[in-house]
C-alpha cells in the first residue's frame, strides 16, 4: 500500500510542535509496511487536487497567517477546494483551521476572508484560551477522547454546513461557549489542538491514515495494530494533568 501526504506551508505554519503530526503519520505507517511520500507545498505551489491522499496545515501568528491567506485564497483555493469535495483526508490545526472557514473577524472589525471550504467563522476574542485540553471525540468509536494543548484568542462558531469534531470535557475548544471542538466536513477535520496532536491521541492517527489509505483501497477496514502503550501512557499523563492543573484565559474580559 501506498499513502502520500502533502504538508501545506511547513516552513511557515508549524506552531506549538505541529510537526509532529507529520512525524506520527509517516512513522504509523512506516511501522506497518505502508510505503508514505511526504511532499512539501510552498507559498507559489500549485494545489493538484488529486495529487495526495492526506493534507496537513498546521497553525502559524498572525503575520504567517497573513501571508499564507494571501498566497492560499489567489493560488491553492480551487485546487484544495476540489481535494476536499473528493474526500482527500485534510487535517487543519488552529491558523489552519481558521483559514478554511468563511472569515476572521478582527478586533477592529475588519473581515479577512477564508477559502469558506467550511462552514465556520471566527472572530477576535479579547482574551486568549490557553492550556491543555480534553475533549470527547464525535469520530470514530463512542467514548474515545483526544487530547492538545489550545494557544488561540480566535473564537470559532460552526454553521449547519459542518459538524463540530469534539465536546469538550477541560478547556475552551472553539470558542469557550457552546463546548463544541473542532469542525468535520467529509473528511476535513479542523481543530485548535496543538502539541502535538496526534503522538498523544494514535488511534485519531490511525483514523486519518485508514481513511486516505481507503481512497486507493475502498475495501480497506482496519489497519495491523500497533503497540501503543507509550502513547497511551501520554494521552493519559495530559488527562491527569489537566484535572490538576485545569486550562487558563489570559487578557481582558
Amino acid at each position: 500500500m501506498q499513502l502520500s501526504i502533502g504538508h501545506l506551508y511547513p516552513e511557515t505554519m508549524g506552531l506549538y510542535g505541529d510537526r509532529g503530526n507529520i512525524i506520527t503519520l509517516v512513522r504509523r505507517c512506516e511501522w506497518r509496511g505502508i510505503d508514505v511520500s511526504i511532499t512539501p507545498i510552498k507559498d507559489g505551489d500549485s494545489m493538484e487536487p488529486t495529487a495526495h491522499d492526506l493534507l496537513f496545515f498546521g497553525g502559524g501568528a498572525d503575520r504567517e497567517q497573513s501571508v499564507v491567506g494571501t498566497d492560499l485564497l489567489s493560488i491553492k483555493g480551487d485546487g484544495l477546494r476540489a481535494a476536499v469535495e473528493s474526500n482527500v483526508v485534510v487535517l487543519a490545526v488552529c491558523g489552519g483551521y481558521q483559514l478554511l472557514g468563511k472569515y476572521f473577524r478582527t478586533l477592529e472589525g475588519e473581515e479577512i476572508p477564508g477559502l469558506g471550504i467550511l462552514d465556520a467563522w471566527t472572530v477576535a476574542g479579547t482574551r486568549r484560551s490557553i492550556g491543555n485540553v480534553v475533549v470527547e471525540a464525535l469520530v470514530g468509536e463512542a467514548g474515545r477522547t483526544l487530547v492538545g494543548f489550545e494557544n488561540h484568542s480566535g473564537q470559532t462558531f460552526l454553521g449547519e454546513g459542518c459538524q463540530p469534531l469534539a465536546r469538550v470535557v477541560q478547556g475552551y475548544g472553539n470558542n469557550g461557549i457552546d463546548r463544541t471542538e473542532g469542525a468535520v466536513y467529509r473528511q476535513l477535520y479542523g481543530c485548535y489542538l496543538h502539541g502535538s496532536l496526534l503522538p498523544k491521541n494514535p488511534w485519531f492517527a490511525d483514523h486519518l491514515i485508514l481513511q486516505a489509505l481507503k481512497r486507493r483501497e475502498p475495501t480497506l477496514t482496519e489497519l495491523d495494530p500497533l503497540d501503543d502503550t507509550l502513547e497511551r501512557r501520554a494521552h493519559e499523563s495530559v488527562v491527569a494533568r489537566v484535572k490538576k492543573l485545569g486550562t487558563v484565559r489570559t487578557g481582558v474580559r
